[in-house]
């Protein structure tokens, strides 16, 4: 199979709710038939001996309920998610509430329960299978306990500190991947590298229109060693690309390459995703913060928590080298070139937005006012003009809103909890860790 393939399969299977319940179901078929075979062969009982009409009611009894919990449990989710995305944004459906291994696990539980319930109750017409009763009874049990965990579950799942949370430790795996190179000592700025100029071949994007979710490095690389050339990726991860737009421009010998293998390196889907989006954990948050922000929400303490993590994805993203847009063979030579977002890209994707729409609310203000200054005391210094940009921006933005004297000067104060926490002593530095 090709690597696209492989990695949209992947990528759907982790964000399908159905996939572990019909599993679910197969196995509880598989063990139906394992523990029955094996109660035959045991003949074990319990102390007791049970009638089968009333082993018939138990076993009723344990579907309808399973059959409850399922309902109850779909139809919560559903309520909820509609919420969640409603108030935060409907990027977390796939992003994080269908990936969650919590709630996928709980539901092929639920399924399981019920199924196995079904065959206890199908091989138990004429004769009571106790190890099969057993299992039955536990399932339930299992699936009982499971369903109270899972709307304490959700309930702490789907406030919006556990979802920016959330994003946040996606964030930083993908930054840690793309970008792994920290900065040790004093950091001099890496000079983006330079165009290789004229491709001696071209390929374009075939098929439909979609959104570039990941690229296959290594095979990439291995191509253009072979053929002694370099290969341009012509757009970023996370582009929209049209029909009959450049995908790939080789050169050199990599104009050789097979064809079928580049376009086998490189996964499209219809949204994007964060596996290799370094970008894409950024902008889930700030929508989030601009969701919050909107008159209908207006509801700023979340767009706080929203600066939280991304002051905490950019404290992570401006600790290491940027402009890692070439990949070298042994000898040095270039041999891929895929750009990825500098430190200009990550920062203004973190600060604009919100400043543009929460520059009224002194909450918003203050904690981008703390987080921008919190980078300069312990970011290297390579990093500093482009932060003391937006604190230029962000001052001049105050300058033109219509407010009372008194109000500016509280704006203008840097507060890590938005309001009510003003930085006030000065001997307080952050350290690099």
């Amino acid at each position: 199979m090709e690597w696209s393939r492989k990695y949209s399969l992947r990528s759907y299977l982790r964000s399908s709710l159905w996939v572990g319940p019909v599993l679910a179901y197969v196995a509880s078929i598989v063990l139906v038939r394992l523990i029955g075979y094996l109660d035959t062969w045991l003949a074990w009982s319990w102390d007791w001996h049970m009638e089968v009409a009333t082993v018939h009611s138990v076993l009723e009894g344990l579907v309808a309920a399973t059959i409850s919990f399922i309902v109850f449990a779909f139809s919560s989710l559903l309520v909820a998610i509609q919420v969640a995305s409603a108030q935060l944004t409907p990027r977390i459906i796939a992003t994080t509430l269908l990936r969650d291994p919590t709630i996928r696990s709980i539901v092929a539980l639920f399924v399981l329960t019920l199924s196995f319930a079904l065959g206890t109750l199908v091989r138990s017409q004429t004769a009571v299978q106790y190890l099969l009763l057993s299992c039955a009874i536990v399932l339930a049990g299992a699936s009982t306990v499971a369903f109270i965990y899972l709307i304490d579950y959700a309930a702490r799942l789907l406030r919006p500190v556990s979802v920016v949370w959330r994003l946040g430790e996606e964030g930083l795996a993908v930054i840690e991947q793309v970008y792994p190179s920290r900065i040790k000592g004093k950091h001099v700025p890496t000079v983006p590298h330079a165009p290789p100029g004229a491709p001696a071949r071209t390929l374009f994007h075939q098929g439909r229109s979609a959104i570039l979710l990941a690229v296959d490095l290594e095979t990439l690389k291995r191509e253009a060693e072979a053929r002694q050339g370099t290969i341009e990726f012509a757009h970023q991860i996370g582009d929209f690309i049209a029909v009959g737009e450049p995908l790939f421009l080789l050169h050199d010998g990599a104009a050789a390459a097979d064809e079928r293998r580049l376009r086998a390196a490189v996964a499209f889907g219809p949204e994007r995703t964060i596996e290799q989006d370094a970008t894409f954990a950024f902008r889930v948050i700030v929508d989030i913060a601009l969701k919050a922000l909107s008159r209908a929400i207006n509801d700023p303490t979340t767009a706080v928590l929203a600066i939280d993590q991304l002051h905490r994805l950019l404290r992570a993203v401006g600790r290491r080298h940027l402009h890692d847009d070439v990949i070298r063979d042994a000898a040095g030579t270039v041999r891929l070139v895929l750009r990825t977002a500098d430190w200009e890209d990550f920062l203004q994707l973190s600060c604009r937005e919100i400043r543009l729409y929460g520059a009224d609310n002194y909450q918003v203000v203050r904690r981008l006012r703390a987080m921008l200054q919190n980078l300069l005391a312990t970011l290297p210094e390579a990093r500093h003009a482009a932060v003391l940009r937006e604190l230029d921006l962000l001052d001049r933005t105050l300058d033109r809103l219509p407010m009372l004297a008194e109000d500016l000067a509280l704006s203008r104060v840097a507060d890590l909890q938005g309001l009510g926490a003003p930085q006030r002593d000065t001997r307080l530095q952050p350290s690099d860790a």
